[in-house]
């Protein structure tokens, strides 16, 4: 029997460029089923073909019968065939995956060899636009010497996947990205088939899910990854192609390095006790030892390379002192000067990580280091590599000079000896109970809890303004003040190991008032890194999270940054603040419309603040995968930004299994490197900064608003029984049993929804293919605007859709995750509630709003379908139904198993697998 061929269904008229994604897919869908028969048998093979040719009959004719045959198919299987479809159609998600990643490579290499013009969020476009504009070389060079922008990676747990399945996967990636650039003989032909075939055997052979909870460590292991895969290659060449643009017609430019990445694995402890001082210390390590390995290499590379000969070249006399003093005593070198100068570099970085490493020469090192020392810090290191370079440029080899080495000069000044700028982050209440621990064994009956929000503040400024420290080595204190403030001095050692840059915020979760700030400044103070006179060495970041929050916070900030303490700090910050705002638990507290709206308004607020303070202002947009979590695409967010809230600084969380699809590729990670910057300059220099929409817009937004707040609240947390629906309609309860991370899916040990975290509230809803939260209040708020205005209330929406970005990315985000859902998935969730009279009630409500709301997302769009606007992404997650929609069915009969207390491991094994392929086939879901 031939094996059928997985494929995503074309419609007819399907343009012809995306013939190639069809081909890889029923490439990938052959093997895989030919795989299935191989391993599993002629049995399940074809079981997996009749789920198959049922959903997509049903999804293609709407037909009911194929449907009933489906549930019929899905409902009598065991527990064992269960566990083998769910691997089938869950390979399948990925698979696809990976052939839409590289078509979405094929099209943009495409489009460059045809000479197209520029695309919307390439770098190429936006100074494209700023030419035309006559913004000049000049002038881009001082807007990139006066930039920051930063991806921070987060250790968030919405990454299913396992490190050795994202590698197969890789490896296949590689393998159809070869087939497209290689014109194969036959028998290469073949040949690679066969290798393919070997990529899909070893992932199906790999075990999907871990068996074990991650560490911190492992996930610190985990984000180290992509600096291979992407950051440690794509990052310099990103900052040369942009130099060589503003260096056209003049000198060669050099840029400071404006973008540098971020992390908050092994710095992030809210939350999560398992991050402590030795875990930070750890991580510091081994970020460390990998940039140092890295350069160790590239100069091996280089010195292999740069076989100059003397008697053939000049050199300048700075890089023949170099040569002089190089440890390179061969009579085969001795003739060739940027090979002895190269050799000088290593032995000093080696002698320089054995230094760091607190270990002695050994062997010929030993013998060296008389005449080699180790080197300060990285600027010294990028000293010596500035003078090889000048020297090549200043006598006729620039073009040599161009390479490797470039890029690694690049490298050192982006990543120095620390490689990733960790943050460190904890929640105000840690805080607050650590000071008042302190507070209290210095002067025992000092009540700080109970103090108000003055007198507070007056005890934090009169302490802050004294140099002795609070803490003594001779005082017993709490066990939770003791780690806070080892992990405080073990960053003052990162700080005087590898710079300041090694970990250069202090983030404050859940921050209320000023004294959530002044907290942190007295704590930095305590371990050197604060001093009385007035400096800091860590940025001080208040992160506003829920809606009150984000109504306060510009009050906070003008009234912080009014304390003449407090701005001494911010002055030496070189009079800029950062503050982080919240889009995921915002959105858990007020629903999707309210927390975009609040941000906005926060942004707006903190502008107008720091603009009567003369500081600059730096927002961190902490935005998750999923719309629920303030995702969606990027360059369109940043370009919603109210005016001036941008102006060249912006750092932005990467969180969960967005990390590995915008950074596991190396041409897809420059791409997305691009976005950031791209986007940040058109927001920046392209954009008028103070162009506030029209105030009707903005009155219209707050009603709009308000209703949404009034309904998403109502369902959520008004609405008796709302928590039982939740927790037994989805699979929030299977989702804790997944090992995806180190930090623990809630707050405390309670099913209430206020103390669960925002990303397995997400990540539950979209289990179910309800994504409540990215859409849920907007149906009724635009239904009550516009019965308030018959006459033009529907029109005026559609001019604010036209005019207003803020409003568009908004509508636009929803079309896209509306589009994901489907009622009658989440309808038979609904019927895992027990209490029949409970579940009609609140789905009856759930249905009403999500019909109110698409129908007027449609029309507000001018649309007759979702995403009629973006007919790539219809297609993608059309044909994707019918690969999906078997996974739903089958997490739900399993749940049913697993709730009766079926016993079989193999139920739970099932529902696992079944969230890793549902959210591989969603792709932004966490």
């Amino acid at each position: 029997m031939t094996s059928a061929v997985w494929s995503i269904e074309a419609p007819g008229d399907e343009e012809v460029k995306d013939r190639p994604l069809r081909e890889d897919i029923r490439l990938l869908g052959r093997i895989l089923g030919d795989t299935v028969r191989e391993q599993e048998g002629e049995e399940v093979f074809d079981l997996v073909e009749r789920i198959r040719q049922t959903s997509i009959r049903f999804h293609r004719d709407d037909d009911e019968t194929a449907r009933e045959e489906l549930g019929a198919l899905l409902e009598q299987l065991s527990s064992q065939r269960a566990v083998d479809i769910i691997r089938a159609f869950s390979y399948f998600s990925h698979l696809a995956n990976i052939a839409e990643d590289e078509h979405h490579i094929r099209r943009n290499r495409a489009h460059a060899i045809a000479g197209s013009a520029p695309r919307a969020g390439s770098l190429a476009y936006s100074l494209a636009r700023a030419e035309a504009l006559g913004i000049g070389p000049q002038q881009l060079t001082e807007f990139f010497s006066g930039a920051h922008m930063s991806p921070v990676l987060t250790a968030h747990p919405t990454e299913v996947r396992r490190k050795s399945t994202l590698n197969r996967e890789m490896e296949i990636a590689a393998l159809l990205d070869r087939r497209e650039r290689v014109v194969p003989t036959p028998a290469e032909q073949e040949q690679d088939e066969e290798t393919l075939r070997r990529a899909v055997l070893t992932l199906w052979q790999t075990a999907l899910l871990r068996r074990i909870k991650l560490t911190v460590l492992d996930e610190v292991a985990n984000g180290l990854s992509y600096y291979d895969y992407t950051f440690l290659s794509e990052l310099p060449r990103l900052y040369c192609s942009i130099e060589d643009h503003v260096s056209q017609g003049g000198s060669e430019v050099a840029l400071p390095s404006f973008l540098r990445i971020g992390s908050w694995i092994g710095g992030d402890r809210d939350g999560n006790p398992f991050v402590t001082a030795d875990v930070l210390k750890e991580t510091v390590r081994v970020h460390r030892d990998r940039i140092l390995a890295h350069y160790e290499q590239e100069l091996t590379e280089l010195g292999a390379e740069l076989s100059l000969g003397a008697r053939l070249i000049k050199v300048s006399p700075e890089l023949a002192e170099l040569a002089a003093r190089s440890p390179d005593r061969s009579q085969e070198h001795r003739e060739e000067p940027y090979r002895l100068a190269l050799a000088y570099v290593l032995g000093r970085l080696r002698l320089t990580a054995r230094h760091l490493k607190g270990e002695a020469p050994e062997g010929t090192e030993a013998e060296d280091a008389g005449s080699l020392a180790p080197y300060v810090n990285a600027a010294a290191l990028k000293a010596d590599l500035d003078i090889i370079y000048a020297s090549l440029c200043d006598n006729g080899s620039k073009v040599l000079a161009r390479g490797r080495l470039r890029l690694l000069r690049r490298a050192v000044d982006c990543f120095g000896f620390h490689l990733a700028c960790i943050d460190l982050r904890q929640n105000s209440d840690v805080h607050e109970r650590v000071v008042a621990d302190l507070f209290e064994k210095v002067a025992p009956g000092t009540n700080y809890v109970g103090l108000d929000e003055e007198a507070r503040i007056a005890l934090l400024l009169q302490e802050l303004a004294t140099a002795r420290p609070l803490a003594s080595p001779f005082l017993a204190y709490e066990d939770e003040t003791q780690s806070e403030l080892a992990i405080l001095r073990m960053a003052a050692e990162a700080h005087r190991a590898l710079g300041r840059e090694v970990i250069p915020n202090c983030i404050i979760s859940k921050a209320e008032g000023v004294s959530d700030l002044l907290e942190v400044a007295l704590l930095l103070k305590e371990v050197g890194l604060v001093t009385a006179e007035g400096t800091t060495a860590l940025n001080i970041i208040p992160l506003f999270e829920t809606i009150g929050d984000l109504q306060v916070c510009a009050k906070v900030m003008d009234r912080v940054l009014s304390l003449p303490a407090y701005r001494k700090l911010v002055s030496s910050r070189g009079d800029e603040q950062e503050v982080m705002l919240g889009y995921s638990d915002s959105n858990k507290d007020g629903g999707f419309v309210t927390s975009g709206w609040e941000l906005y308004k926060a942004e707006i607020g903190l502008i107008e603040v720091f603009r009567a303070h003369n500081v600059r202002l730096r927002l961190f947009h902490g935005r998750g995968g999923s719309v629920g979590r303030g995702g969606g695409p990027s360059y369109d967010a940043i370009l919603a930004q109210p005016g001036g809230a941008v102006n060249g600084q912006i750092r932005i969380t990467e969180q969960g299994e967005i990390i590995a699809s915008k950074y596991s590729n190396p041409d897809m990670g420059r791409r997305n490197l691009e976005i950031l910057v791209s986007a940040t300059l058109e927001a920046s220099l392209l954009q008028p900064q103070f162009n506030a929409p029209r105030t009707e817009f903005l009155t219209a937004m707050e009603e709009i608003s308000d209703t949404a707040f009034s309904a998403y609240r109502n369902l959520v947390y008004e609405t008796e029984g709302f928590e039982d629906y939740f927790w037994s309609s989805t699979v929030i309860s299977e989702i804790a049993t997944l090992n995806i991370g180190s930090r623990p899916a809630s707050r405390a040990k309670t099913r209430s929804i206020e103390k669960l975290r925002a990303i397995p509230w997400v990540f539950s809803w979209a289990q179910c293919r309800l994504m409540l939260p990215a859409w849920y209040g907007f149906g009724s708020a635009v239904e009550a605007f516009a019965e308030r205005r018959p006459d033009y209330g529907l029109s005026f929406l559609q001019a604010m859709y036209r005019e207003w970005p803020f409003f568009r990315t908004q509508l636009s985000n929803m079309d896209m995750v509306l589009s994901k859902s489907s009622l009658a998935i989440a309808s038979r969730y609904a019927e895992l509630v027990p209490d029949v009279e409970l579940r009609t009630q609140i789905f009856g409500r759930i249905r009403a709003e999500y019909e109110r709301t698409i129908k007027y997302v449609l029309a507000i769009m001018g649309q007759q379908k979702l995403l009629e606007d973006n007919p790539l992404l219809d297609r993608s997650i059309r044909n994707r139904f019918p690969y999906l929609d078997p996974l739903n069915h089958l997490q739900i009969e399993l749940l049913r198993q697993h709730r009766a207390n079926s016993g079989d491991d193999k139920v739970l094994h099932g529902i696992q697998l079944s969230i890793n392929g549902i959210s591989a086939g969603l792709r932004n879901s966490g």
